[in-house]
């Protein structure tokens, strides 16, 4: 399954990228419905600093911020440092899951934020893959508008 989302953010993508690659940043954007945690002994990385291609560990997702509920066994697979990261992972729940998210300069100072989700659920998971698609397109679509909110201040 692949979803797609795209929105467009008042800042330089310089100050966008700079906060999308922070925990801080991340956890932000997922509030208040989830939250995620870096493994232990990884908590200061960021998406630009982990190494690439090498799996980080376990970072439990966290329902409300407080129940966990998955984990992401998170590989940052490509590194494009102030213009995007391919995230190419898996999940408790999840045989793959990719998150592809790119920055491109818009006009007037402006910032595109794209983000493209590929997943596939694990087997016995698959007859929940169109509901969990819509949770998926949600929360990414809650994450844009967060976004958006927090360069709006």
């Amino acid at each position: 399954m692949i979803i797609e989302r795209q929105n467009r953010i008042d800042a330089p993508a310089d100050r966008v990228w700079a906060r999308i690659v922070t925990p801080d940043g991340i956890n932000d954007e997922m509030r208040p419905w989830m939250t995620m945690s870096m493994p232990r002994g990884a908590e200061d990385l960021t998406v630009d600093t982990v190494p690439v291609g090498v799996p980080v560990g376990r970072c439990w997702l966290r329902l409300f911020g407080v129940v966990p509920f998955d984990y992401d066994y998170l590989m940052i697979a490509e590194l494009r440092p102030g213009y995007g990261f391919d995230e190419q992972s898996t999940m408790l729940s999840m045989r793959t899951w990719r998150h592809q998210r790119s920055l491109e300069a818009g006009r007037a100072g402006t910032t595109v934020v794209h983000d493209r989700l590929t997943f596939e659920l694990r087997g016995p998971l698959r007859p929940l893959t169109a509901i969990v698609a819509i949770g998926i397109r949600a929360l990414f679509g809650h994450r844009q508008r967060r976004l958006q909110r927090h360069f709006a201040k």
